[in-house]
């Protein structure tokens, strides 16, 4: 068996090698979706066409291809946060499971973004059908703004709950939510959907703002990556958790203000 700094070499290089890879790809996305523009709506904004089939496109093949850019996203996004989280568990199967340790953490990772394609799924749907909705009914496109908005200024005030406070600890401790560490393969499948689940609703409110800025947005992507990350690996994540959200709650009320015409 390898030595634990050469172990960890290999690992991080692996990690770095796809999260590089699934960063490009994602750059590569956006720039292809920026090319085909979006659709000017009644309100003063602009609709994604990543919520809307190209020409000849059916539901399913438009859901498929979302889907596909939704997972490399991400894959990109999640794991600056989740990949020191799988190097503890490497080190504590590595001593029980030998040479499968390899194939349970690709199967507790593989759980872990199971869960965000279901989440993906889910945000697809109602976006599809809010995108279709907003066309057929101009009243309604134009109040999106503003409930853009309020949207953001939930997802900020849901920064400063036990519930959040609650799913980020299990995040940041899966220790102790999700003991013992799995060494069998179904064990270590249902280990990454529990955490994928935590994750997911811990990150619920700042994925809610990505959606919003914009799901293909570069500058809204690395923002939302850069705060997950740092709530789950500061050591004083409470005040960052904190600090996250007034910035949050700041930022839809600008866009309320915005809305208004007033600014």
């Amino acid at each position: 068996m390898a030595s634990e700094p050469a172990s960890r070499q290999i690992f991080l290089g692996s990690a770095a090698l796809i999260v590089a890879a699934s960063a490009v790809v994602t750059i590569v996305s956006c720039a292809s979706m920026s090319a085909t523009g979006g659709m000017p709506m009644p309100g003063g904004w602009t609709m994604s066409m990543a919520w809307m089939r190209m020409p000849g496109q059916t539901w399913p093949n438009a859901a498929a291809s979302f889907l596909g850019m939704w997972i490399v996203m991400m894959v990109a996004m999640m794991s600056p946060s989740l990949i020191p989280l799988l190097w503890r568990y490497s080190l504590a199967i590595g001593r029980i499971g030998g040479r499968r340790s390899d194939g349970l953490i690709a199967l507790a990772s593989a759980g872990y973004f199971f869960t965000w394609t279901v989440f993906g799924l889910a945000a697809f749907t109602a976006g599809a059908l809010l995108a279709a909705m907003e066309m057929q009914w101009p009243w309604l496109a134009r109040i999106v703004p503003g409930a853009a908005g309020a949207m953001v200024l939930t997802a900020g005030a849901l920064q400063f709950t036990t519930w959040k406070t609650h799913h980020l600890a299990c995040c940041q401790a899966a220790r102790s939510c999700c003991r013992p560490w799995p060494v069998q393969a179904a064990a270590a499948w249902r280990f990454g959907l529990r955490l994928g689940v935590h994750c997911c609703h811990c990150c619920a409110g700042l994925t809610a703002v990505l959606l919003v800025l914009g799901v293909m947005d570069l500058r809204a992507m690395f923002a939302v990556t850069a705060a997950i990350t740092a709530e789950r690996l500061a050591p004083a994540a409470w005040r960052v958790e904190q600090v996250i959200g007034v910035v949050v709650i700041a930022t839809g009320l600008f866009f309320i203000v915005r809305a208004t015409g007033l600014v």
